[in-house]
């Protein structure tokens, strides 16, 4: 049973929610707050899995709301569903909310929006780690990304494409990018997939004040991750979304998947960056076991957390409500069997782009390439293509 709590300090809005599920066909058990007190009462008294609220309420508004649920209640899904639309409640919601819903909002976009971060759950069973992640508001930047991206915004003569190529380079930044930039607030007729056009979509104005105002990236402290493989993961991360986004391309597919590849890519390796930052002596044991040659490294994270980097990373994005094809690559980019497409999609492009990129940085040259699932290859037909995207992708990539 799926609880959710609603949120607003207008009677008629709650009401009008009310009726928007009463006779709607889901398992969601309902429940409705007509102050931020009241909702904080009734989290205290009883778990809910998702809190909806609205941003502009007396005494305490909903952004500040949220913030004691990310405190209090980590676990619980924050999605912000409000009529009001300017740039301070973006500031002040984009630290604490993973969603940002607009009024008018149908019963089956937030029905779907609400349902889509519940079956995450599926993804990532380890309840401790969906806490964490669940509070995280950013994800740490490479240090010379992080002092490029301050550098460059607080210079007299800043450009949107300069800060548009530095945030594409990272990780971290581009997942944060993307979250905001497709959040109801801009009213973009379809997803975002490209950090730079996200950024003069946003505007020097409005980055700006989300950068130095809301802090929307942080720097990696890198004493906890000594050791880690941090620059390489980087290095790694760029290098398989180029490649994805060229076996996408060597496939004629449309430009939004190649994108998809792209981002994909770039972010397949994402949880193991919340891992090493946030869990470090943990992770720090997974590859210890791993280094003992008797398992694989998803193994010993498997062993280690119960989980893996694909799924955390996948929770996250998908919470951050980056695009499903998106999610599913990262989800699934070591078990590209299990997404059950009979299609090419990102999922093949960043299964085999990974493979590629770690075969050309590993000591035995086919190394990289065992780790390819050659039977999903086969079953969606597409095996015959390994060679060509090989010659095809790598030599492109190492002009």
């Amino acid at each position: 049973m799926t609880r959710v709590l609603f949120v607003d300090d207008e009677p008629k809005v709650l009401r009008g929610l009310q009726r928007m599920f009463y006779d709607v066909e889901c398992d969601w058990e309902t429940a409705f707050a007509q102050s931020s007190r009241e909702a904080l009462t009734l989290l205290a008294k009883q778990a809910f899995d998702v809190v909806v609220s609205d941003m502009r309420m007396p005494e305490m508004d909903g952004a500040a709301l949220l913030n004691e649920v990310k405190l209090r209640h980590p676990n619980v899904i924050r999605i912000v569903l409000s009529g009001h639309s300017d740039r301070e409640l973006v500031i002040k919601s984009v630290g604490v909310a993973h969603r940002y819903l607009a009024k008018p909002c149908n019963s089956e976009d937030l029905r779907n929006v609400v349902m889509r971060a519940i079956a995450l759950r599926q993804i990532l069973t380890n309840s401790s780690l969906r806490s964490l992640i669940s509070e995280l508001s950013q994800i740490p930047s490479a240090p010379q990304h992080y002092r490029d991206i301050m550098l460059q915004v607080r210079a007299s003569n800043k450009s949107l494409k300069e800060l548009g190529e530095i945030i594409a380079q990272d990780i971290g930044m581009t997942a944060k990018i993307l979250q905001i930039v497709n959040s109801a607030f801009f009213g973009l007729p379809r997803h975002v997939s490209d950090p730079v056009h996200a950024v003069c979509l946003l505007g020097l104005e409005v980055l700006e004040v989300l950068i130095l105002t809301a802090h929307i990236f942080a720097e990696t402290v890198t004493d906890k991750v000594d050791g880690l493989g941090i620059e390489a993961l980087w290095n790694h991360s760029t290098e398989t979304g180029a490649i994805a986004k060229c076996i996408a391309s060597a496939e004629n597919c449309e430009p939004q998947v190649r994108d998809h590849a792209l981002i994909a890519g770039l972010l397949h390796d994402i949880g193991k960056l919340i891992l090493a930052v946030n869990r470090s002596s943990q992770y720090r044991e997974a590859i210890g076991l791993s280094a003992k040659g008797t398992t694989t490294f998803l193994e010993a994270e498997r062993q280690v957390f119960g989980t893996t980097h694909a799924e955390a990373g996948a929770y996250l994005l998908g919470l951050w409500g980056l695009p499903e094809a998106t999610v599913e690559a990262v989800a699934f980019h070591h078990r590209p069997a299990d997404c059950l497409a009979t299609t090419f999609t990102p999922v093949t492009a960043v299964h085999v782009a990974d493979a590629m990129v770690h075969a050309q940085h590993e000591t035995e040259e086919t190394s990289g390439m065992q780790r390819l699932d050659t039977e999903h290859l086969a079953r969606i037909g597409l095996a015959q293509r390994l060679p060509v995207w090989q010659n095809q992708c790598l030599v492109g990539a190492n002009r």
